[in-house]
């Protein structure tokens, strides 16, 4: 028990722009050179992560 506590402590500390900086910086680069519209697999990802972290999206 303590120790799910210890993860759910941190993922309520972090802040959205800092949680899953390899799936941002992938889908941020994506949506520059393809259009938002072509990488939406990419946006998926990025948002399950970020559902992994505890924010809601």
């Amino acid at each position: 028990m303590p120790e799910e506590k210890k993860v759910d402590e941190k993922k309520q500390k972090m802040k959205p722009c800092c949680a899953c900086p390899e799936t941002k910086k992938v889908r941020d680069e994506c949506i520059v050179q393809n259009g938002e519209e072509n990488c939406r697999d990419l946006i998926e990802a990025h948002k399950e992560c970020m559902r992994k972290m505890g924010f809601n999206v």
